[in-house]
């Protein structure tokens, strides 16, 4: 990979990332009773709701960095995996004001994380050496 990818590949990482973060953050301030009224709905336990600060701070977090980002973008897929079947299928094919998908942007989200597991942070990364950097 040239320097060009790795700067891409940087870009990328940081500007995606970042607006799942805001997500994770807004959760964080206001609460997550959302995700807890769905689990609550599928018959699953609320505490599991708590798994959606790994998938929107803490995996946006490590991607940022690039520090287990192969882990981080597991992490982060599934997290938007679980969103679309939780809460976005019954719209998933829906088109939203604008003509625009409805579901893109996690749908976008999702691939990303999936992209990252095979791709990996780039050079620019605080740790490159282990099998999840």
């Amino acid at each position: 990979m040239n320097t060009k990818q790795h700067i891409g590949l940087f870009l990328l990482r940081v500007s995606i990332a970042t607006t799942m973060l805001v997500y994770g953050m807004t959760k964080l301030i206001f609460g997550n009773e959302f995700i807890e009224g769905l689990l609550e709905q599928y018959g699953l336990p609320t505490f599991l709701g708590y798994g959606v600060f790994m998938g929107e701070i803490i995996a946006p977090l490590f991607i940022i960095i690039g520090f287990r980002t192969k882990l981080a973008g597991l992490v982060f897929a599934i997290n938007c995996l679980v969103a679309i079947l939780m809460a976005q299928l019954p719209t998933f094919f829906t088109l939203n004001a604008f003509g625009g998908w409805a579901n893109g942007t996690l749908f976008i989200y999702t691939v990303f994380g999936v992209a990252l597991f095979f791709s990996g942070a780039g050079k620019y990364a605080f740790a490159t050496k282990n099998k999840w950097d």
